[in-house]
């Protein structure tokens, strides 16, 4: 019985995108993601003189509708999410797997969020803010990742050739392709004849 023969791997298989890639994509994008949150939230905090906790990353109680810095933190958060659009082009570039990686994102972040307080949010603004961060990275990763497939390659070709100058009063074709000829030195080969103007000479004249 002859061996049965395997299929080809059809587009978008894992093949192109082998597992050992996407735990390392996903590993870099939630660590930009936390990283990015941590310098911005540092950083407001300390502006504003407020002091500064890891309950601000991880904590979902942080997220606040009856104070400033609750929704402060909660607006960095969406701009945490716009930002990360970035990384997700250069890490994915695929606009297909693009929502993918942004949901599994959030999804990370909300195991880690009811890990960190040992209960699930219930806040319904952080819910809010959460799923306008994860609009925001799909839509524009999405639309950035297709700007840049729709970009034309350039592989590269060079132009056409142009004819040598030689002193051959008669044009005439090398094995290269160029032109040899003194009056259409110059010229490539898809250029078309030439014309020159020359004297008229009337008949008249000559009588």
């Amino acid at each position: 019985m002859p061996p049965r023969r395997r299929k080809p791997p059809r587009a978008g298989a894992l093949t192109e995108l082998p597992p050992l890639k996407i735990v390392r994509s996903i590993v870099l994008l939630q660590a930009f993601y936390y990283l990015l949150a941590l310098i911005l939230i540092l950083f407001t905090t300390l502006v504003l003189g407020q002091k500064f906790s890891i309950g601000l990353i991880f904590d979902w109680r942080s997220v606040r509708g009856d104070n400033t810095i609750g929704w402060t933190v909660g607006v960095l958060w969406v701009l945490v999410g716009f930002i990360t659009v970035i990384p997700i082009l250069l890490l994915v570039s695929r606009s297909k797997l693009v929502p993918d990686f942004a949901l599994t994102i959030h999804f990370l972040h909300l195991l880690i969020t009811s890990l960190y307080t040992h209960s699930i949010p219930s806040n319904l603004l952080w819910w809010g803010l959460e799923a306008l961060s994860a609009f925001l990275m799909v839509s524009l990763g999405v639309w950035a990742c297709r700007y840049r497939e729709m970009q034309p390659i350039s592989f590269g070709a060079p132009g056409p050739k142009t004819a040598k100058a030689t002193d051959t009063p008669n044009g005439s074709a090398d094995p290269e392709g160029y032109v040899r000829g003194g009056q259409g030195s110059g010229r490539n080969l898809d250029s078309g004849p030439s014309y020159e103007m020359v004297n008229v000479t009337r008949g008249d004249d000559n009588v």
